[in-house]
């Protein structure tokens, strides 16, 4: 045993207990060590950490190599460190070497769900729903959990972009990790900022469509009409006035709408209307 109620030294006598069985419970991870190995002194203690950072989201097992050849044979272990994650009694994934935290994180979270990010789903769903205040407490709540999780920073963000708090939401993003800056869901919430910022002092998009009647080769205009429909949400709508400005005017603004099309595209991930427009766009430039 450790002094981490998530952490475990485990030999063959409690191997099945602790890993096999467990693992039906919650995902184990099983690092094969030895006292001689400095790859595996420097990872031990990280892996303890990300343990704790989990809060119980994976148990980590620690099988010293030495006093257990028998288990390192049976899991073909050939060199150290190896780490092995158990689900459900299998083994669904692995790595080998001293990865850096962050790769490590990566490799826990496609296949841990956190408790925090129960939560913010939650937040979200309350959203949805129209119940701004109860989103707004669920999220907060996610978020004292599991402050570097940057799904439960995204999932805020977005629930004070809708409360109209767009400060307070960049402030949140900015305190991330540098390297979360890339994760897609902050990503796309940055975009949104950006279209929500953009818009602030354009007229209503109903305006902008009358003047657009008027004037329907006012490229501006209709670059304009595009970015209020998309602060607005009527993402569908903001990419059709983008596909006309580029038939009408395609090198506007130095291919304006070309770029914001990208980032509307990232803005909507696996939303099935990018491969769409991803098409419609892709046969305007070749």
């Amino acid at each position: 045993m450790s002094d981490s109620p998530y952490v475990f030294n485990v030999g063959k006598q409690d191997f099945d207990q602790v890993v096999i069985q467990a693992s039906h419970e919650r995902p184990v991870l099983v690092d094969f060590w030895a006292s001689w190995c400095a790859p595996c002194q420097a990872l031990m203690p990280l892996l303890g950490r990300l343990a704790e950072d989990y809060r119980g989201a994976f148990h980590l097992a620690k099988v010293n190599t030495e006093e257990n050849q028998d288990l390192a044979t049976e899991y073909g272990i050939r060199s150290i460190p190896a780490v092995k994650l158990f689900k459900n009694g299998e083994i669904v994934d692995e790595f080998a070497g001293a990865l850096p935290e962050t790769e490590i994180r990566a490799f826990l979270d496609k296949h841990i769900e956190r408790e925090s990010e129960h939560i913010a789903a939650r937040a979200i769903d309350a959203l949805r729903q129209g119940d701004t205040h109860d989103a707004l407490q669920q999220v907060n709540r996610a978020v004292e959990m599991d402050p570097s999780n940057p799904k439960v920073v995204a999932a805020r963000a977005r629930i004070l972009i809708a409360n109209g708090d767009a400060e307070a939401a960049k402030q949140a993003i900015a305190k991330l990790p540098a390297n979360e800056q890339d994760n897609p869901d902050i990503k796309a919430l940055l975009t949104q900022l950006e279209l929500s910022e953009a818009s602030d002092t354009l007229p209503d998009a109903d305006v902008l469509l009358h003047q657009i009647d008027n004037d329907p080769d006012n490229s501006e205009l209709r670059y304009q009409l595009a970015q209020r429909l998309a602060a607005e949400g009527r993402t569908e709508e903001a990419l059709q006035q983008l596909l006309t400005l580029m038939r009408k005017d395609r090198r506007f603004g130095d291919n304006a709408a070309q770029k914001m099309m990208l980032k509307l595209f990232d803005l909507l991930g696996d939303d099935p209307l990018v491969n769409r427009y991803r098409g419609r766009m892709a046969s305007l430039l070749y």
